[in-house]
């Protein structure tokens, strides 16, 4: 079973078992990861399952996020350390987009320059008025990911929540479009929740290591 099954079946429903395991499977997208889901996780990263054990104290539940491991997985590999962000999942509806939104090809925008550390096949749209950002792109395990931002003066409005519904109608029908999302990022999370998106798990994202 690949992480992305594991992903999807815990969209559906269908989580791991709580039984304390970690299971160990090999890295697909730019970036490794450790998901956490209820008294189970995943580390997907090309490293050995013996070593994974031989870092983390047996029983402790804390062990797979906590920073002594992700700094030793992050050297082993070579990579950078993400923060720790709740995940959440939307069912794709792949409707025509909003008219207030159009698509462009310009990759400075602090957002977009972020997601390509993370993500292939990334496209972006913004509002009209350039007053937000939402893309979407292929992520974790090759699952659909979206990300948004909103100019500070443009906050407060349920512009968030907008584009974070409008990011359902730009992956393909049949497929999930994931969010990741800061805790202490309580408007994101607001925002995602009021649009639909519902919680799976939390995780670390380990980028390659910036030269």
């Amino acid at each position: 079973m690949t992480l992305f099954d594991v992903l999807r079946a815990a969209a559906d429903g269908r989580p791991p078992e709580p039984d304390g395991s970690v299971d160990v499977l090999p890295q697909h997208g730019r970036a490794a990861g450790v998901v956490a889901f209820s008294a189970h996780f995943v580390v997907s990263a090309d490293v050995d399952h013996g070593w994974v054990r031989d870092q983390l104290p047996p029983g402790d539940y804390n062990a797979p996020l906590g920073a002594r491991f992700l700094v030793a997985l992050a050297d082993r590999i070579g990579a950078d350390v993400g923060s720790i962000d709740a995940v959440l999942v939307a069912a794709a509806t792949g409707g025509p987009p909003d008219d207030t939104l159009e698509e462009i090809s310009a990759r400075e925008h602090p957002r977009v320059v972020r997601a390509l550390r993370y993500r292939d096949e990334v496209r972006v749209w913004r509002t009209l008025d350039g007053a937000a950002h939402v893309l979407v792109g292929r992520g974790l395990a090759g699952r659909w990911e979206t990300a948004f931002e909103v100019e500070p003066a443009a906050r407060g409005r349920g512009l968030g929540r907008r584009l974070a519904a409008a990011a359902a109608e730009l992956v393909p029908p049949g497929e999930q479009v994931w969010a990741q999302v800061a805790p202490g990022n309580a408007a994101s999370l607001r925002a995602v929740l009021a649009a639909g998106y519902r919680p799976v798990c939390a995780e670390v994202l380990l980028p390659p290591a910036r030269a």
